[in-house]
C-alpha cells in the first residue's frame, strides 16, 4: 500500500473517532471485523499518535484558526488538520510541506469547497509557529 493510500485510511480511522467517540483500538477491531479490513502500520501508528496526544494538537489547531473553536469546525476538516499537525510535530522523518499537501488533496477529495483553502491557511499558520520555534 502506497503512503498516500495509508494517509487516508488513517483520516477515515480519524474521522470516524470524531463521530463515534470510540478509541481507535475500537475502531480498528471493528473495521477488521465487519469489512473484512486491514489496516496499515502507518495509518494505525498515525490514529493512536493523534489520539495519545490529542490535547496539544488540537490546542495548536485552536491556536491556529484565528477566532473559531475546535467544535465549530467539520469533522472532516478536524480529522483532516489532526492529522496533518501531529504529522508535522511528531514525524519528523516526514516534510511538512508533504504532510500539508497530502492533506489538501484529501480536503479536496472528503471536504466541502471551502475546506481545502481553510485547511491550506491553518497549516500554514501552524508551520509558520513551528519555523519560529526552530529559528
Amino acid at each position: 500500500m502506497k503512503r498516500r493510500a495509508e494517509r487516508e485510511q488513517a483520516f477515515i480511522l480519524l474521522f470516524e473517532r470524531t463521530v463515534n467517540q470510540e478509541t481507535t483500538e475500537q475502531i480498528i477491531e471493528n473495521a477488521a471485523l465487519s469489512r473484512d479490513m486491514e489496516i496499515s502500520d502507518f495509518a494505525m501508528h498515525i490514529a493512536k499518535g493523534v489520539e495519545a496526544n490529542e490535547a496539544e494538537i488540537d490546542a495548536k489547531i485552536e491556536s491556529s484558526t484565528l477566532g473559531w473553536k475546535i467544535n465549530r469546525l467539520s469533522k472532516v476538516s478536524l480529522a483532516l488538520l489532526r492529522l496533518a499537525v501531529y504529522e508535522m510535530l511528531y514525524e519528523a522523518d516526514i516534510p511538512v510541506s508533504v504532510s500539508i499537501n497530502e492533506v489538501i488533496d484529501l480536503a479536496k477529495k472528503y471536504g466541502g469547497k471551502e475546506d481545502a483553502s481553510f485547511i491550506n491557511g491553518v497549516l500554514g499558520t501552524v508551520a509558520q509557529g513551528l519555523d519560529k520555534q526552530d529559528g
